[in-house]
């Protein structure tokens, strides 16, 4: 059974960073796709980044491109999200997942676990 804890969110000003972690039990994390995804108030959960089980290959979604960067740590059974420029929009719940897909999947229904989420919010 894969478990993901996801760390590192809290309060942040406008146009601020945070970096991101999930941790992964066992010793499979490096057999699976890592993504991000985050879901705001009243909304859909939707794509925010992807990175492959070697980390050479990287996905964004147009809102974060540029002002994000994926990462992970396949020895610590670690991956990141570390997230510049901050902006009131950026406002979410924030998952990482592990999928099971080709490359660095961008939809949801190719990941097969979750983490609880850590909660991100940006003030103006």
């Amino acid at each position: 059974q894969v478990q993901l804890v996801e760390s590192g969110g809290g309060l942040v000003q406008a146009g601020g960073s945070l970096r991101l972690s999930c941790a992964g039990s066992g010793r499979t994390f490096s057999r699976y796709a890592m993504g991000w995804f985050r879901q705001a108030p009243g909304k859909e959960r939707e794509f925010v980044a992807a990175i492959s089980r070697s980390g050479g290959t990287t996905v964004y979604a147009d809102s974060v491109k540029g002002r994000s960067t994926i990462s992970r740590d396949n020895a610590k059974n670690t991956g990141y999200l570390q997230m510049n420029s901050l902006k009131p929009e950026d406002t979410a719940v924030y998952f990482c997942a592990h999928s099971t897909g080709i490359g660095a999947p961008f939809r949801r229904n190719e990941y097969d676990y979750w983490g609880q989420g850590t909660r991100v919010t940006v003030s103006s």
